[in-house]
Formats: structure tokens, C-alpha cells, sequence
């Protein structure tokens, strides 16, 4: 795949990709960020122009937002507990569709409702496709403030920074902290979540392995898929 000269143009056009997917009467997980903006508006006008029955559940306060100002009907996972299909961002995607996921701070609401979705569908464009992860991006952890301390002692080895905005530590929906983990390309992604998932104040991390079903990328004048 050829990488993309107009990211916005590629986010466009795999977001309106995605939508076209969503079927009548589906429930909704909806991802956040850029390209998933894309998608919202694509949606919001086939709800529009053809009536299209459909509920979502977002992943972030910021997903919400956007919903409710184009119109797109939203409800919770206490509401609706099981979702037809996840449609979401990534920050990197590997050949086996592992992704690392949190460059926006939602990593936790993200995993949480890809994991109650009977399917996930991953839109990125060419630039977010690689090798390996930790490749081009940083591993993001989301963290109880209580346990920080601990948690950063922890992963020391893996140069843990405390996420910061406009000079203040980062704060997620959940109103806990993330740190972003120097990895490197990431020899063995398995073994580094099952080290992560057993540090006690870690609450998530950004690694979504085995979740991915379909991935679209926006190729310089299409749209790829790729399944497992």
C-alpha cells in the first residue's frame, strides 16, 4: 500500500467507508478520534437521508458530544450491554491487526465496549499500518493517581512519562492519568500485555490484540480491507 499524501482526505474517505457498512437496526459501539469523526458525519447523514434505525454507544465524552449535535440516537451499555459492531480507530495496526490504541486518552471506554461488540472494525489510514508495534508510536497505559508512583516504579525499564496537556497532567473520562511507555518496537506484544494486565493500579493499556475483525485503510486513491 502506498502511503497517503492527504491524511484528511484518507480519513474522509475510510470513515465514509465504514459507515456504508452499518446495517439497519445495528447497535453501535463508536470509537473516538479523528478519523472516527469522519464516520459520525457519514452516519448522521444516512440517518438523515434514509431513516437508518440505529443506536450507539460511545467510547468517549467527545464521541458523545459530537452524537448528540448531528443527531445520532445514543445509549449505554447499561442500556445495551451487547453490540452488533465496534467501529473505532488506531493508532497503529500490525499485520495480524494487533493495534495499539489510547493516542486519544480513551483506551479503557475503548476496550471496554470493542470487547462487548460481536464485531470490530479498525478505519485507519496507510501511515498507521506497520511491521511491528511501538514502531511509531508509544505504548499509553491508563492509571488509578493513587498507584502511580508504584506503577511508574514498575515499568521503569520501559521509560513511563506522565501524560501532560497545557501543562497539567492529562485526565481521561474515568479521571485517571495516563502514561505513554517508550517500548520500541515490541518483540512479543502477548507477553507484554500479560505483564501489564498483572500490574495492580494499571487499570488498561492500550494494547488490542486478537480484537480486530476487519481493518480499512485508506490507500492513496481507495480503500483497503484486510480480515482475519
Amino acid at each position: 500500500m502506498r502511503v497517503i499524501v492527504d491524511r484528511d482526505e484518507a480519513k474522509q474517505r475510510v470513515g465514509e467507508a465504514a459507515a456504508q457498512r452499518v446495517e439497519d437496526g445495528q447497535r453501535l459501539g463508536l470509537g473516538t478520534g479523528s478519523t472516527v469523526a469522519y464516520l459520525l458525519d457519514a452516519l448522521a447523514k444516512r440517518v438523515e437521508d434514509e431513516d437508518l434505525d440505529i443506536v450507539g454507544v460511545p467510547t468517549s465524552e467527545d464521541t458523545a458530544q459530537r452524537c448528540r449535535s448531528l443527531g445520532i440516537p445514543l445509549s449505554t451499555l447499561e442500556k445495551t450491554p451487547r453490540l452488533d459492531v465496534c467501529i473505532d480507530g488506531a493508532d497503529e495496526v500490525d499485520p495480524n491487526l494487533g493495534l495499539i490504541k489510547g493516542g486519544g486518552g480513551a483506551l479503557f471506554r475503548e476496550k471496554v465496549v470493542a470487547s462487548a461488540s460481536q464485531k470490530l472494525i479498525v478505519i485507519v489510514d496507510a501511515k498507521k499500518r506497520v511491521e511491528r508495534l511501538g514502531e511509531t508510536f508509544d505504548l499509553p497505559v491508563e492509571v488509578v493517581e493513587y498507584a502511580r508512583p508504584v506503577v511508574m516504579e514498575k515499568l521503569e525499564d520501559l521509560s513511563p512519562a506522565l501524560r501532560m496537556s497545557e501543562g497539567t497532567p492529562f485526565v481521561t473520562d474515568n479521571d485517571h492519568r495516563i502514561l505513554d511507555l517508550s517500548t520500541g518496537p515490541i518483540e512479543d506484544p502477548h507477553a507484554l500485555a500479560k505483564r501489564l494486565d498483572e500490574t495492580t493500579g494499571l487499570l488498561e493499556h492500550g494494547l488490542f490484540l486478537d480484537m480486530a475483525d476487519v481493518c480499512l485503510t485508506a490507500t492513496e486513491t481507495s480503500v483497503h480491507e484486510d480480515t482475519l
